[in-house]
């Protein structure tokens, strides 16, 4: 396995931690990282509530990325509560699907750390709507 894949998912562990916010706030309890074009790595963490306006990790991560003056995602990785690694939602794939239009195939996605198994976001999102 690529030493980034070990970065990735150290990156995520360290900032993942499920834990109260407030009442009705929770974070945490899934993190993700993603490596762009340039190298650089950014982290996410989710952010449940009780009317929906929370935030997956992997958008966390991307928003972040964005935030800091970048669009171009090479690897994304998104450890979930049990430990274990997976797929993006649909609405986290969407967001990339959009973001790196016409490059899909470019983004690698770890699904399962432990057995080194990634796909491409083209391979998890084959049938795109545009």
């Amino acid at each position: 396995m690529e030493h980034t894949w070990e970065e990735l998912y150290n990156a995520a562990k360290k900032v993942q931690g499920g834990r109260d916010i407030t009442e009705r706030i929770y974070a945490g309890s899934v993190a993700a990282a993603i490596e762009t074009a340039a190298g650089n790595i950014y982290v996410g963490i989710s952010v449940d509530t009780s009317c929906t306006l929370g935030i997956c990790a992997e958008r966390n991560a991307m928003f972040n990325m964005i935030t800091n003056g970048e669009h171009e995602i090479r690897k994304v990785l998104a450890i979930m509560p049990d430990g274990k690694t997976g797929a993006p939602c649909g609405a986290c794939r969407e967001f990339m699907m959009q973001l790196m239009q016409g490059h899909a195939g470019d983004v690698q996605i770890m699904l399962d750390y432990e057995n080194s198994k990634a796909v491409t976001l083209e391979e998890l999102t084959p049938n795109w709507w545009i």
